[in-house]
């Protein structure tokens, strides 16, 4: 981390972004004291969290679902967790059906599935009823239902007032989740602001026009003084008009068309564009 500083405040899903290797995980485990900074604090309602008593209570944490002994089942996984931090034993049956492993309770955790071991660390997480979660890629090796579900569960958490915490690399999944963003990229802070307005800060939307006549089409949008562009797949992309506008033109001109669409900005897009500069591994395509 270099000169990392931001608050994540309560009654909001607040995503954390980065592409691989910007230090995302290495920030979360500080956060939890599980590494040390060599300089600066995290605070959890101004205390670190090694001072926190039943820190369960405090704060809930999925880092690494699989950090279970796989001996052990998911019930006196859990109910070793509770009676380390003076939780009762009915809440470790409340937080199994909450993800849905009542059924398996009492089966091993070497014979999970990657869901069934992340609906246990979520479950671990939730144990102490705390009032400050966080999740570190929560919808690994969940099937659809399970992504549905977690997406409701952590917008509610925070609509109860709770302080969620998620990094991701599901842009989908954000845009849908989170109210407010921290991204980062090599470990130095890019933004921190609401969805909306790093959409708006960092992508465009457009509009794409489908024809057989792209070189007549073309001609009209220039000459009116609308910017366009080929796409990759064929079709051309206008930025800075309406589709309205176009749509007359073409009907002005008599030209044939197949689509004329607005495409809004994404999450995707806007991510891709501010973090470019800063991924530390990446591939390259071509055949071998």
């Amino acid at each position: 981390m270099d000169g990392l500083t931001f608050a994540v405040r309560p009654g909001q899903v607040t995503g954390f972004l980065g592409p691989n290797g910007a230090g995302k995980s290495t920030t979360m485990r500080m956060m939890l004291d599980l590494d040390r900074p060599t300089s600066g604090q995290v605070l959890v309602g101004g205390t670190r969290y090694r001072h926190l008593t039943e820190p369960l209570r405090r704060v809930g944490a999925l880092l690494e679902a699989r950090a279970v002994h796989p001996g052990r089942s998911a019930y006196h996984h859990l109910l070793w967790l509770a009676q380390s931090n003076r939780i009762p034993k009915a809440r470790v049956w409340e937080v199994l059906e909450l993800v849905g492993l009542t059924g398996v309770a009492k089966k091993r955790v070497k014979g999970f599935s990657l869901g069934m071991g992340q609906r246990l660390g979520i479950a671990a997480a939730l144990l102490g009823d705390p009032p400050v979660l966080l999740f570190d890629e929560p919808v690994n090796g969940l099937d659809p239902e399970g992504v549905l579900w977690i997406r409701h569960l952590m917008k509610g958490l925070a609509a109860e007032g709770r302080t969620v915490f998620v990094s991701s690399h599901l842009m989908s999944e954000m845009a849908l989740t989170a109210a407010h963003l921290i991204v980062i990229g090599r470990g130095r802070l890019l933004a921190d602001t609401t969805v909306d307005d790093f959409i708006a800060a960092h992508a465009r939307s457009y509009v794409r026009i489908r024809t057989p006549e792209p070189e007549r089409m073309r001609d009209v949008l220039t000459a009116a003084g609308i910017p366009v562009r080929p796409a990759a797949d064929g079709t051309l992309e206008s930025h800075g008009a309406e589709a309205a506008r176009i749509g007359e033109l073409v009907a002005a001109h008599s030209l044939i068309v197949h689509e004329v669409s607005t495409q809004s900005a994404t999450l995707e897009e806007a991510f891709m564009r501010l973090t470019g500069d800063t991924v530390e591994y990446r591939a390259v395509g071509g055949q071998r």
